[in-house]
């Protein structure tokens, strides 16, 4: 078998439909869309939501409550995770390359689930009080960052 002889199972991938190119191809003329009306214009359409003037779902449905936009977002860590790293020093960014969390933009807080036995030093943005002592039964220290 060579690289030439690979090809898509037979049915698999589909053309798209190349519409407005002549009455020869079936999909010329009005290019699909019908005879006027809203949805033959250009730019025609309604927006997401729309219920053909029928009170939308979304002002049906009652409000409740409210988003503070001044909330901290925080990336949990629970020190059990803590375990399985090899660095002796943790910050944000080993947690990163770890995986652990998905970036550095959100602060870190470290939550006391699970059990820490190797002496680390652990830099991150917030702690639990469980967190701190399990840390520090380990030998292990615990450092603020600022953000």
């Amino acid at each position: 078998m060579k690289i030439s002889d690979l090809a898509p199972e037979p049915g698999s991938r589909k053309n798209r439909k190349r519409i407005g190119r002549g009455p020869g191809s079936g999909h010329g003329k009005t290019s699909c869309k019908g005879h006027k009306g809203q949805n033959a214009r250009s730019g025609g359409g309604v927006k997401p939501g729309f219920e053909g003037g029928q009170m939308p779902l979304q002002r049906r449905l009652p409000k409740r409550g409210f988003t503070n936009i001044f909330q901290k977002k925080y990336s949990i860590i629970n020190v059990g995770s803590l375990e399985n790293i090899s660095e002796s020093i943790i910050t944000p960014e080993v947690l990163l390359h770890e995986g652990l969390i998905k970036n550095t933009r959100d602060m870190v807080k470290i939550l006391g689930n699970g059990e820490v036995t190797k002496a680390v030093t652990v830099k991150a943005h917030a702690f639990s009080a469980s967190a701190k002592e399990k840390i520090g039964k380990a030998k292990g220290t615990v450092e603020l960052i600022q953000k």
